[in-house]
Parts: C-alpha cells; sequence; structure tokens
C-alpha cells in the first residue's frame, strides 16, 4: 500500500495513488489526453492558432492589458471580514453554535485529550510495546519475516522518535491522528455506502470528491478557522473532511467490484439485501475497504502536521517554529519523527492488507487468544513503567542534533552555495532559476490580455471536456479577477508551470527508463516507497538546507514532492504496452529508440495524460506551502491570514487557489463519457 500525500501509483493496485483524493473512477488511461483530441481536430488547431497569434501580438505590440479592469472587481475581502467579526462575536450566545457547533467542539476536544492523557498514562514503554504489538499481529502475529519487519519498524520508530526528544511532541500528534482517523474512516464508509449502492449517490458524491481532490490542503484550514477558531477543533473537522474521501471512493469501488458470481448465490440461496450487504459485498470488498483506511491515516497525518499553522500542536508546530526562522537544525528532528511515524502506519496497514490474501496465515486466527494477551501485556509494561518512575522518555536517553545539522547546513550555504568552480553552486541556480526561467513566465501571464487568458483557457477546456468544463475554467479565471487577485495569481501559476516543466522532464525519463530496465525500477522503488509517505511540510525543509527559501525552493520542493506520481504512472503506462504491438515493430526492423518513439510513448499517451494531471494538482499543493519559506503570491497571503487571523485576507486567496485548481485540472484531465463512467464503475 502506498502512502500518503503524493497521488502515486501503486505497485500493488493500479487504481490508486497515494493522495487518496486523486483516485479517479476508472483507471485513468482509457480516454485520450486533451492534446491528442487536439491534434485530430484541424479546425480547432486553427482557432487556437488564432488565439496564441492574438496573444503574442499583443504582448509584443504592447496593446491590450494584462491587468484585470478595475472596474470588474469586487470587494470580497471586507464582507468576509464582516463575517469573521460577527462569528467572533456571537460564538457563546448564538443559537447554532450552542447547540450544535459547541458540541462539535467539546466533543473533539475532549476525545483528543481524553486519547492522550491514554497515551500518557501508558507511558513510553506502553506506548512502544502496543505499536510493536499491532504492527506484528497485522504482520501475521507469528514468528515469520514479515511479522518480525513490521514488528521491528514499530520498534525503531519510536526508539528514534524517543532518542531525538520528540516524545511528548509525537503523543499529541498521535492523539489527534487516533480520533481524526476513527472519525474519517466511519464517514468515509458510509459515504461509500451510499455511492456504491445508490446509483443517484454515486453521482453525487462523484462531482464532490472529483472537485475536493484539486483543492490544496490549505483550503480545508480557512473555512473551519472562521467557525470553531483556532484550535484542535477546526483542525480536526479540517482532517476528517479532507481525509474521509478515500475511503468513501474506495469503499464504493469495492462494492461495485464484488463478484456478481457470489452475489447470485447469495441471492439465489435467499439472502436479502442488507444478508448480500454484510456476508457477500463487504467481505468481498475488505481489500479495497483497507486500502481506503491505509490512504485515509496517511491523509490524516499529512493534515495533522500541516495543521500546525491554526493551533494543532505537536509534531507540526515543531517544524512550522523552525521553519519560521529558517532553523533546519530545529526541523529535522520533528520531520525525521513524522516520516518514520508515515513509514510505520503504511508499512503495518501494507502487511494487513497483504493478509487478506492469506487469512490463515501465521497465528492470526487465535485472535480471541492474542488480543488479550496483548492487552495484557501492554497494561503491564505500563505498570512497571508507573512503578519505576518511567512514564516519559528519559531526557537523559535524548540526543541533539540541531547543532551538527546546522553546521552541515552553513557548510553547505557556504561550500555548494555559490562556491563552485563554473558552475556556481546551489543558490546561484537559485537565482537563475528565477531570473530565466519563472520570471519570463510570470511576465508573459502577466503581459497577456486577460480576455486572452480566459479565451485561451476556455477553448482548451471545450476541447478536453466540452462545455462543463468550459464553463468551469471560464468561471474560475474570472473570479479571480472579480476578487482583484488576477497578478498574484498569474504569480502562483508561473511557479506550478516552472516546476511543472521541470517535474515532466525528469518524470518521464526516469519512467520511461525504468519501465525498459528491470534493474533501474527495482533500485527507485524503495526511495518512491519513502518519498510518498512523506506529508507535505517534510519537502520544505531540504530545500530550505539547499536553496536558503524564495521561489525557487518553492519550486524545487514541489518538484520533488510530485516527482514519484509522474515517475510510477509514466512507467506502469509503459509496461503495460500491448506486447503484440511491439513485437510487430520489432518484426519489422524498428530499433529500441524507433519502438519507443512510435510505439510505446503512442500507446502509453493516456498514462502520460495522467501524469500532467496529477503532476499539476501536486504541483500547486506544494508551491502554495511555499509561501511559508519565501514562495510569495497567494500562498504568503494564505499563511499570513491563517497567522495574523485576517481571514478576509486568507480567505480570498484560498478561493483563487481553489480556482487555479479547478482550471489546471479541467485544461489536463478530460471528462469521461457517461458510457466511460458506467464501465469503470462494473
Amino acid at each position: 500500500m502506498s502512502a500518503a500525500p503524493n497521488p502515486v501509483i501503486d505497485q500493488r493496485d493500479t487504481t490508486r495513488t497515494s493522495d487518496p483524493h486523486l483516485i479517479k473512477d476508472g483507471d485513468g488511461t482509457g480516454t485520450p489526453g486533451p492534446l491528442s483530441r487536439i491534434a485530430g481536430k484541424p479546425k480547432t488547431m486553427l482557432l487556437i492558432a488564432v488565439v496564441l497569434v492574438a496573444v503574442v501580438s499583443a504582448v509584443v505590440t504592447g496593446t491590450g492589458s494584462g491587468v484585470w479592469p478595475s472596474g470588474l472587481t469586487a470587494d470580497v475581502q471586507s464582507p468576509l471580514d464582516d463575517l469573521n467579526r460577527w462569528l467572533v462575536d456571537n460564538r457563546t450566545t448564538h443559537p447554532l453554535f450552542l447547540y450544535f457547533l459547541l458540541h462539535i467542539s467539546n466533543t473533539a476536544e475532549s476525545s483528543v485529550e481524553g486519547v492522550l492523557s491514554l497515551l500518557e498514562g501508558l507511558g513510553f514503554i506502553g506506548v512502544t510495546l502496543a505499536a510493536v504489538l499491532i504492527a506484528w499481529y497485522a504482520g501475521g502475529a507469528g514468528l515469520h519475516r514479515r511479522a518480525l519487519r513490521t514488528a521491528g519498524t514499530a520498534l525503531g520508530t519510536f526508539a528514534v522518535v524517543g532518542l531525538l526528544g520528540m516524545w511528548e511532541p509525537a503523543m499529541e500528534t498521535l492523539a489527534l491522528m487516533i480520533v481524526s482517523v476513527a472519525v474519517s474512516a466511519v464517514v468515509g464508509a458510509l459515504l461509500g455506502l451510499v455511492a456504491g449502492l445508490s446509483e443517484r449517490g454515486e453521482r453525487i458524491l462523484r462531482v464532490v470528491f472529483d472537485t475536493m481532490q484539486v483543492l490544496p490542503a490549505f483550503a480545508y484550514l480557512l473555512p473551519f478557522v472562521l467557525i470553531f477558531d483556532i484550535g484542535t477543533p477546526s483542525v480536526f473537522v479540517a482532517t476528517v473532511i479532507f481525509a474521509a474521501p478515500p475511503m468513501a471512493r474506495l469503499t464504493a469501488l469495492g462494492l461495485r467490484g464484488a463478484d456478481p458470481a457470489a452475489l447470485e448465490a447469495s441471492a439465489s440461496l435467499g439472502a436479502s439485501s442488507l444478508q448480500q450487504l454484510f456476508t457477500a459485498r463487504l467481505p468481498l470488498a475488505r481489500k479495497q475497504m483497507l486500502l481506503g483506511l491505509n490512504q485515509t491515516i496517511m491523509m490524516c497525518l499529512s493534515m495533522v502536521v500541516l495543521a500546525s499553522l491554526i493551533g494543532a500542536g505537536g509534531l507540526g508546530d515543531e517544524i512550522f517554529t523552525a521553519l519560521s526562522t529558517v532553523d533546519v537544525g530545529l526541523a529535522l528532528p520533528a520531520g525525521i519523527a513524522v516520516v518514520l511515524i508515515a513509514v510505520w502506519l503504511d508499512r503495518t496497514t501494507a502487511a494487513a492488507g497483504e493478509q487478506l490474501d492469506d487469512p490463515a496465515g501465521g497465528h492470526r486466527g487465535a485472535w480471541y487468544l492474542i488480543w488479550p494477551g496483548m492487552a495484557v501485556a501492554v497494561g503491564g509494561s505500563a505498570l512497571l513503567g508507573s512503578l519505576l518512575g518511567r512514564q516519559t522518555w528519559p531526557d537523559a536517553w535524548t540526543v541533539s542534533i540541531s547543532e551538527p545539522v546546522n553546521s552541515v547546513v552553513n557548510w553547505i550555504e557556504r561550500e555548494l552555495g555559490s562556491g563552485i568552480p563554473v558552475l556556481g553552486g546551489t543558490l546561484t541556480w537559485a537565482e537563475n532559476f528565477a531570473i530565466w526561467v519563472i520570471n519570463p513566465m510570470r511576465d508573459v501571464l502577466l503581459a497577456t490580455p486577460w480576455w486572452a487568458m480566459l479565451t485561451l483557457a476556455g477553448v482548451l477546456a471545450f476541447r478536453a471536456g466540452r462545455w462543463r468544463a468550459t464553463v468551469t475554467v471560464v468561471l474560475a479565471l474570472s473570479a479571480i479577477g472579480v476578487m482583484g487577485l488576477w497578478n498574484r495569481s498569474m504569480d502562483t501559476l508561473s511557479q506550478v508551470l516552472a516546476a511543472l516543466v521541470v517535474t515532466l522532464l525528469i518524470g518521464f525519463a526516469i519512467g520511461i527508463l525504468a519501465a525498459r530496465a528491470g534493474r533501474v525500477e527495482r533500485l527507485i522503488r524503495p526511495v518512491l516507497d519513502v518519498m510518498q509517505t512523506m506529508p507535505q511540510f517534510i519537502y520544505l525543509i531540504p530545500v530550505i538546507a539547499l536553496f536558503s527559501g524564495g521561489r525557487t525552493a518553492a519550486v524545487a520542493a514541489a518538484v520533488v514532492y510530485a516527482l514519484p506520481a509522474v515517475v510510477r504512472i509514466t512507467t506502469q503506462g509503459i509496461k503495460q504496452i500491448d506486447p503484440s504491438a511491439l513485437e510487430a515493430a520489432r518484426s519489422l526492423g524498428a530499433s529500441t529508440g524507433q519502438q519507443l518513439r512510435q510505439v510505446q510513448i503512442p500507446l502509453a499517451r493516456p498514462a502520460l495524460q495522467l501524469a500532467l494531471n496529477q503532476g499539476l494538482v501536486l504541483v500547486l499543493a506544494i508551491v502554495v506551502i511555499g509561501g511559508m519559506i519565501g514562495g510569495g503570491a497567494l500562498g504568503v497571503d494564505v499563511v499570513k491570514g491563517l497567522a495574523k487571523g485576517d481571514l478576509g485576507l486568507g480567505m480570498t486567496a484560498g478561493i483563487a487557489i481553489v480556482c487555479l485548481g479547478l482550471l489546471l485540472d479541467r485544461i489536463s484531465q478530460p471528462a469521461t463519457t457517461a458510457k466511460e463512467r458506467a464501465e469503470a464503475s462494473q
């Protein structure tokens, strides 16, 4: 199973991604991409050419204006500020808060505090033993390699977390994680039942999930800060809504993919619809549901870490504090702890999924003996720790790596930043990339007349998804202009396009190489597995050490974050080419290069189009977060809005980011036809 925050096609399941909001209904490889469809339409090509000529002429000659007309803007911030003031003034008196929202807030806080108290009561010995035993049971509850490896991963994770002095923040993060995962899984499963058993429910929820999948994580935080204020309740609600869709989609996929023969046999025995659900559909959907749980867990971890901006505390707060002062040495221990926890959770749920193929494996059948024994062992170890006065991880057992890490970072900045002969260095590269790539892209976008941008986007959207996509794209782009955020949105878009170009160049090259050389694929698979488990926040730490912040650092983080998705989708697309087509090319004397250019790449075009779509959405997510390290534009507006309570600024920037996400997704991912959707749901 793959991990959460990157949408990476997993080796064991070709329909999913590591960011489950990016899961599509079908396999994503059966619909021609917009570029290929456009290329086959001469009239469309002519129309696009006319638009491009008009745009280029306007830019070169200086006619037209890239600035959105002030007469077409509206003051959106003031009403939002007024709403914020009303919410602040009425949180303790209005019936909506007293009889509904306040109960959600209090329940969230009490639940998280209760779980945290339980973890603290178990002590570091009890928590570590519980994690090891759960991982061991998920791996098969035996002495075989899989169970011992999974248990060893858990033991190593919590040992390193303690040694780095991150035990208390890690427990805060785990407490919020446990509550959020439990609620997200229940909500997602219920929505999955609706989508899996009802055609109308599936149609309604598909639209909702398709929209949610393009929303960056920041977009989920702002509305709930507005409602619940900064703190645990807003983090909890945002995390549940962010993480429930993968569980829902994969539950629905499992229910709809149930073996018809099994359902027919159940019906022939006189089972009612409800009996069929519990005795046939749900058991047959277990593997997909566990896959959804894996994705939900990873999504929860990603959001809980990122939500430190609105008072989540825990490991995310340690990272945010360090990033705000550009202290890599302070951020790295918390970052390592987050990555290790993500790997432990991913490996544990992956092992449980593998066990479904062999339910009798190990000693899991004797669960009624194993679980009580595990409970006794954990309780006994917690009692022992309490008697020995070892509830928290001892300070004497910690190791500080902050000073050595900062020394290394200083050496990198001094020696590799600009001191490499001829080549310059990372800081020089960052500056030149901004000057020669990002700035020209931004200048072209800002100089392009707004009407030309709307026209070009509308044409591309029409060829990609017909009128529905066209209306969505034009309205999204217009909303950005109406809010007065045209220039800042074009700045963000320039960074997204720059990052996308680099991501596709590197990702396609590595993906094609991995598809043609099995050894390369085996070598990079562990690296991709680790990268895809890392929450978004973590990618900012190494780029600060190399590029010292700024727009290039944000672009670099976006490239690294999106790369696993592009590589894996490309590899899979190339490998799934019909062998008979390659054999025919060889029989005609085609060389290796000709086979690649004339057979494999053309036939893999739908997969490459999917890689483009996933890369765009992922790159946007990180470029926005890059506002924390100097990326500027919309990202910094969102960060300021969250950090300073200026929700008028933050909400408008967040809405503009959502509009950009919809624009990029609709242009790069064509809508499927009704017939294709029906086939995909079978």
